[in-house]
């Protein structure tokens, strides 16, 4: 079976202007395609992902002009193979939107804010590496899905949901243990 890949980190170039918006809108359409074509190929949510959906309010408004990657189908979730941890809210995954179709992308977690690497100080910087550790062993649980998946703001990667075999919800996981802080996309605070 031959599997093809996409990098949305080669269209990051200023010179290419929309390409990443477009890129960004292809590959909610593909999850869109992959979930109305053929739903009973779909990967089926675990138990904790269906409880955590259930949780969510039924009444968030879905309007035509929303972007297609906010108008999914919340229930769908992905599964996710970790190629590399960015830091302790980011990583690069292999994500299978469909069978034999996998998107290569950055992934950032929903809700959070880490510490970056590219610190200010010296206490951002150890914060940081903390959280990059922590996040590290987390994924290594394995059975790492994606869901909700939506544009980042920054472009380049995407806001999701992510679980793994052991953790159900990866954000809450690294919120609890000290290693991040809440974010709901709005200007970022110092870490110095």
């Amino acid at each position: 079976m031959t599997h093809h890949h996409l990098f949305f980190s080669a269209l990051a170039h200023p010179r290419r202007g929309n390409v990443l918006i477009v890129a960004g809108a292809m590959f909610a359409l593909g999850i869109a395609v992959g979930a109305t074509v053929r739903p009973s190929l779909t990967p089926q949510l675990t138990a904790p992902v269906e409880a955590a959906l259930a949780a969510a309010p039924s009444n968030a408004p879905t309007p035509v002009d929303m972007p297609i990657a906010h108008r999914l189908d919340p229930a769908m979730v992905y599964p996710a193979e970790v190629l590399r941890i960015i830091d302790g809210d980011t990583f690069q995954a292999r994500v299978r939107v469909w069978p034999g179709l996998d998107v290569d992308t950055k992934v950032r977690l929903r809700g959070i804010d880490a510490a970056e690497l590219h610190a200010r100080c010296a206490d951002e910087l150890a914060k940081a590496q903390a959280a990059r550790t922590a996040l590290e062993t987390i994924l290594a649980e394995g059975g790492v899905a994606v869901s909700r998946v939506g544009v980042d703001k920054y472009g380049g990667r995407v806001d999701a949901i992510v679980s793994t075999r052991g953790t159900a919800d990866v954000s809450a996981a690294m919120l609890n243990g000290g290693w991040a802080r809440s974010y709901d996309g709005g200007r970022r605070g110092s870490w110095c």
